[in-house]
């Protein structure tokens, strides 16, 4: 008799699944890296360019059955869309010098994606790659034509928009574990409550930011009848108003930065002998812009809204907690020198947006737009580092040793003479 046979155990077959590739793929694998370079240069010249041409060229189209326009030639409408893209890279246009920081964001991030996309991990691409960029803005000025200080001026500012927006997209590729290893180098040899504050200023700068774009939605709101009246004042038609509309987008970063020095308490002007501020709005006359309509009146200004600098210690808060998260004290006073350091590189960010968000919009009166860069740094300044000191300090445990040893500390008592004092002992 047979013994009947068990079923053999079924095996299960588990198929590998490939991992993703570690970075993306780029059109230009083995080739030399500086022509990785000049590629991710002029994709990124030619992107933002084009954000700026294209509508000016689109008006230009629609408008051209005027008569009025009868005698003006098509690349007029060229020549203006390149001024405003170099005005992004600080390049006065004529009398206007108030940077549009939207289309400058758009010409970062043009830089960034194209670097992520096509840029080799070495140095010689980078620089290929910054040189290029620079060399096609300053020949973008010569064609214009400008003077030879504001080629130099679109020059400069290439230079610093190229190497923020390249060097952080190469950053962000998959392959440049290389060049983040050799940055992190000297990063990590920065003693730890230095870089703890750098990350915590960084962190306060940022909730700066979010607090005055909402602060700037606000207004928007408060002030849309204005906007619209403007806007309609201006007797434009469907494209023209689509096009305003979009230039104007260019400065709406300005005016967020306008409203981050408004909540700092020191304003900005909008105009010589104007003032907008929380504690009184004194305001002249503007040009016919819609955007400005959206400028805060004197009904916000005075009462609760004296109370707007306090607002400042929420970011000072917040690089509290990051300090305190990313400190492990040792000594009593790295807490408080954290603090500090925090508050001075949310104080140096916020002097470089707000000066940066300064200018001109025409002459006379116009020709002062902005506001008192060191003077709302200096108040950013002091708020993070109260801020980050009221988090950062009473949570750390070696800060509050420190202060419960000096609190009973005993007292040393000399010690008593005469015969009544016992002989010390042999």
């Amino acid at each position: 008799m047979s013994t009947p046979q068990r079923p053999a155990v079924a095996t299960r077959r588990v198929i590998g699944v490939a991992p993703p590739p570690a970075r993306e793929p780029s059109p230009l694998d083995g080739g030399l890296p500086w022509a990785s370079g000049v590629l991710a240069a002029v994709q990124a010249v030619v992107l933002s360019l084009a954000v700026a041409v294209v509508p000016a060229v689109a008006v230009f189209v629609v408008t051209s059955a005027d008569p009025a326009n009868a005698g003006v030639a098509w690349s007029r409408s060229v020549q203006i869309g390149a001024g405003l893209w170099l005005l992004a890279h600080g390049t006065p246009l004529g009398s206007v010098s108030l940077v549009p920081l939207g289309l400058t964001a758009i010409a970062w991030y043009t830089c960034y994606a194209s670097a992520r996309r096509s840029l080799r991990p070495v140095p010689q691409a980078f620089l290929a790659a910054l040189g290029t960029y620079v060399v096609l803005v300053a020949a973008v000025a010569l064609a214009d034509p400008m003077t030879a200080r504001q080629v130099v001026r679109a020059a400069l500012g290439a230079l610093l928009v190229g190497a923020l927006g390249l060097g952080m997209g190469l950053l962000r590729r998959g392959d440049a574990d290389q060049v983040r290893r050799r940055i992190r180098r000297p990063w990590s040899r920065l003693p730890d409550w230095l870089r703890a504050g750098v990350l915590g200023g960084v962190v306060a700068a940022g909730a700066l930011v979010v607090l005055a774009a909402l602060t700037t939605a606000g207004w928007v709101l408060a002030g849309r009848s204005q906007v619209i009246d403007v806007a309609r004042g201006l007797g434009l038609d469907t494209i023209g108003g689509l096009v305003l509309a979009v230039v104007e987008l260019g400065w709406v970063p300005n005016l967020v930065a306008w409203a981050g020095s408004w909540l700092a308490g020191p304003g900005f002007a909008v105009g010589a002998g104007s003032h907008f501020g929380p504690d009184a709005v004194v305001a002249g006359p503007l040009p016919a812009v819609p955007l400005l309509g959206a400028l805060p009146t004197d009904v916000l200004a005075g009462g609760p809204s004296r109370l707007a600098p306090a607002l400042l210690v929420v970011g000072g808060l917040a690089a509290g907690a990051v300090v305190h998260r990313r400190l492990i004290a040792e000594r009593a006073w790295e807490p408080a020198a954290a603090a500090g350091s925090a508050g001075l590189v949310a104080g140096l960010l916020v002097a470089v947006g707000v000066g940066a968000a300064g200018g001109s919009i025409g002459t006379g009166r116009m020709a002062a737009v902005g506001a008192a860069a060191w003077a709302v740094a200096g108040l950013v300044t002091l708020a993070t580092a109260l801020g980050a000191a009221a988090v950062a300090l009473p949570a750390e445990r070696v800060v509050r040793a420190a202060l419960r040893s000096g609190i009973r500390r005993p007292r040393v008592t000399e010690p008593e003479s005469g015969p009544s004092a016992d002989p010390p002992a042999r």
